[in-house]
């Protein structure tokens, strides 16, 4: 009987499986290690109550989905994760769209392990999830984010000023889009 995978889906290196409560320590752990690779532009939680209530929603709101990004093999242990991917403002119907959010960790960052997971997730959105569209909103000095989204295949679609608010203060973002057609 061949083995079951304990992922949605997998590349060389990674592999993508959805958010589980039990991850709280080590989730809280890698953000607190990774706060100066993520801010200004993320602030995930470090402590694990905060984690709790950020994956309750990631579990328990139809119009979300979260992705850990994990390490198949590694000096972390197998497993291990790497970063996390969320899928947020699932709209379905005939818009089928959702809006991507991501942050790697800091002992996984200029890897190639979070492009990986970003193509997987972006794969298994447009299969299993059925969805057509995913937009990535990004900051416009967000360089690193800026170049995930491109190498990904998504294409830049416009500017959005004072779009979010994000510490502490409405940002202008980039909107870069893909859709099921330019993915095939």
């Amino acid at each position: 009987m061949p083995h079951a995978s304990r992922y949605l889906a997998e590349g060389p290196r990674v592999g993508i499986r959805h958010f589980t409560y039990e991850d709280g320590a080590e989730f809280a752990a890698r953000a607190r290690e990774s706060k100066d690779l993520h801010q200004p532009w993320l602030f995930p939680p470090d402590t694990a109550n905060g984690y709790t209530a950020y994956a309750a929603r990631l579990i328990e709101d139809r119009t979300k989905a979260g992705f850990m990004v994990c390490e198949k093999e590694s000096e972390h242990g197998d497993g291990a994760i790497a970063g996390f991917i969320n899928i947020n403002n699932i709209v379905e119907g005939g818009f089928q769209s959702g809006a991507l959010g991501y942050g790697a960790f800091a002992h996984a960052a200029g890897r190639g392990l979070m492009r990986e997971g970003l193509d997987l997730v972006v794969g298994y959105a447009f299969g299993a999830m059925r969805l057509h569209r995913l937009e990535i909103n990004v900051q416009p000095q967000n360089a690193a984010s800026i170049a995930m989204a491109r190498s990904c295949g998504f294409r830049l679609e416009g500017f959005s000023p004072a779009m979010l608010f994000i510490d502490g203060a409405w940002r202008d973002h980039e909107r870069w889009a893909i859709t099921a057609e330019m993915r095939a």
